[in-house]
């Protein structure tokens, strides 16, 4: 069975740190092995010159890649970040960015995970992740 967004969204808010919750993500769409969430556009995660700043889209893929493996896994579970690498495409001004993870492969001990960010607004990738978790629990 599927987790539902409002499961997803309790994982979120039960999981993360505060400061993690302030980037106001939300879950908006999940699959067997992916999940959408949603990146509001804030000036609070503007960086000099108007764009948003890296550090948030890190964040932000690394927390939908828990999500993704939740999904995947039918449930939460501890996990930790082994690898992230970002590549930054263009920059976001002003837009909602939707991040897509996608478990490519999920082992008992690890996870591993693609991730694209689109500028909402003009649907043109922002950035692309990869990720690998090590799975606690």
């Amino acid at each position: 069975m599927t987790m539902t967004t409002a499961e997803a969204d309790k994982i979120l808010a039960d999981n993360f740190a505060p400061w993690v919750l302030e980037l106001g993500l939300s879950v908006q769409s999940l699959g067997d092995r992916r999940a959408t969430l949603r990146l509001p556009w804030s000036d609070r995660l503007s960086r000099e010159g108007g764009g948003l700043s890296g550090q948030a889209l890190m964040a932000a893929a690394d927390t939908a890649t828990v999500i993704a493996v939740s999904a995947a896994r039918g449930a939460y579970g501890p996990m930790t970040t082994v690898q992230q690498s970002t590549s930054f495409q263009r920059a976001v001004t002003g837009s909602d960015v939707l991040i897509e993870a996608v478990v490519t492969k999920l082992g008992r001990r690890m996870a591993f995970a693609d991730i694209t960010m689109t500028d909402e607004e003009s649907g043109e990738l922002a950035a692309h992740a990869s990720t690998v978790y090590a799975l606690l629990g």
